[in-house]
């Protein structure tokens, strides 16, 4: 991680446009407290810690405490602290959950607090629109990122793959996991098995000219869908060319227990704002390319917001959560802490500010997200309540199929049955 002083980065802006980056702000009270929650990994977590360091320095009667938990147990936690209504300040809020928790009521819009105390007029459009709901936006963009296909940059030049990894196919994924695998001689495998992440099985969708939930919040990914992209990953395995079974099976696993990070295998699916803390956990260089394309097909991958801050409904103290947010976002020391780790920033001032301090996997990150824009597809409307319900469904029904335990195309019936009954129970 580069470490960037406030010294350093006014140096890079100036002074004065640091300084009209914020809003002017009252002196706070002592004993003044909020909570921000967020899903991370150490790299983030560091990142995060180092922030509300940085932000009680310059607001002294403001104590943040900062909780954090991996992906797979934040939103068991957050339902339950939404259903006790003792939700943090700051929720950090992930594009695919948003309408859902709007809908719930859990979460207060930030139209009131924009160019007052939460300065965001010049920010990226799009994706500054992607937190709205119904004209209202009740989150905070973070950072844009996209799906991407982490590799092992030494294992790739070792086997002699030349590929396109923009354009590239899913027969030439396949090809690229066999070479891998023959030239260590299985010790380490091509890829990880991607077969029940339901994101990347979203592309697969996508690609095939759909997308996995209709305008209206039904269920438009249909059996053959699922039984194909089941059944490649099936054929996969049976060639010993994709990461163990018994690992495949470990749900939501930490990025430190990766195949990309361990050496096991030489690629996984991620998103473009983990590239920083994959890095952070793997002895090898890595390298980023697109999700593989189906010939013929339609794109599968999108530009989203990464993720977003969010003020919660159970926020007591709107003025301090705010001061905090727009640091996050307009703030030259913490915007330099964070870099790139969540993604993309939407204030060109910020961007500019942080070009000269990127660190080489950063820069990897923007080069990647230069090299897609003409190769995404539009973004997807977020999807509907019950949407955590059906993924997890499908990592529950698909890893049947992994084990074994049940045919490929009577797994994807059932996938699809229960997800339609999971959404329709959840309207």
């Amino acid at each position: 991680m580069t470490k960037l002083t406030r010294r350093a980065l006014l140096g890079t802006i100036g002074a004065a446009a640091a300084a009209s980056a914020l809003p002017a702000m009252s002196a706070f009270a002592a004993d003044r407290s909020i909570r921000h929650y967020w899903w991370g990994n150490p790299e983030r977590d560091k990142r995060t810690f180092a922030v509300i360091d940085a932000f009680q320095k310059k607001n002294a009667g403001i104590k943040v405490s900062g909780e954090t938990i991996g992906w797979g147990d934040y939103w068991t936690k957050m339902a339950t602290q939404t259903a006790g209504r003792n939700m943090a300040d700051l929720v950090q809020m992930d594009y695919r959950f948003l309408f859902e928790y709007v809908n719930r009521g859990a979460l207060k819009p930030l139209d009131e607090f924009a160019g007052k105390n939460l300065m965001i007029a010049d920010f990226d459009k799009g994706p500054l629109d992607g937190g709205r709901v119904d004209g209202k936006l009740y989150a905070l963009n973070i950072g844009s990122n996209s799906q991407v296909m982490v590799h092992n940059t030494r294992a790739f030049q070792e086997a002699g793959i030349d590929a396109d990894l923009i354009n590239w196919t899913w027969d030439d994924f396949a090809k690229v996991c066999e070479k891998i695998t023959s030239k260590s001689g299985g010790k380490m495998k091509g890829s990880d098995d991607l077969s029940l992440m339901i994101e990347t099985f979203e592309s697969w969708v996508r690609q095939n000219g759909r997308e996995f939930y209709s305008p209206d919040g039904k269920v438009a990914a249909t059996a053959a869908d699922v039984s194909s992209w089941w059944q490649m990953w099936a054929d996969l395995r049976k060639a010993g060319v994709v990461r163990d079974k018994n690992k495949t099976v470990i749900l939501d696993p930490p990025i430190a227990e990766s195949g990309i990070a361990v050496g096991d295998t030489a690629m996984s699916h991620y998103w473009s704002n983990q590239l920083v803390g994959i890095q952070a956990v793997s002895k090898d260089k890595i390298g980023a390319a697109m999700v593989p394309h189906k010939a013929g097909g339609k794109p599968g991958q999108f530009i989203k917001p990464s993720m977003f801050l969010s003020l919660s409904r159970d926020a007591k103290d709107t003025e301090a959560a705010i001061a905090y947010m727009n640091a996050w976002v307009n703030d030259p020391e913490i915007t330099g802490i964070l870099g790139l780790e969540r993604g993309i920033p939407c204030s060109p001032k910020i961007r500019a500010a942080l070009a000269p301090k990127l660190t080489e996997v950063e820069k990897l990150s923007v080069d990647y997200f230069t090299a897609i824009q003409s190769k995404v597809g539009p973004l997807p409307l977020p999807a509907p309540k019950g949407a955590g319900e059906v993924r997890d469904a499908f990592m529950r029904i698909g890893t049947d199929v992994v084990l074994g335990k049940v045919e490929v195309a009577k797994a994807a019936g059932t996938f699809i049955e229960d997800a339609q009954a999971i959404i329709e129970r959840a309207q």
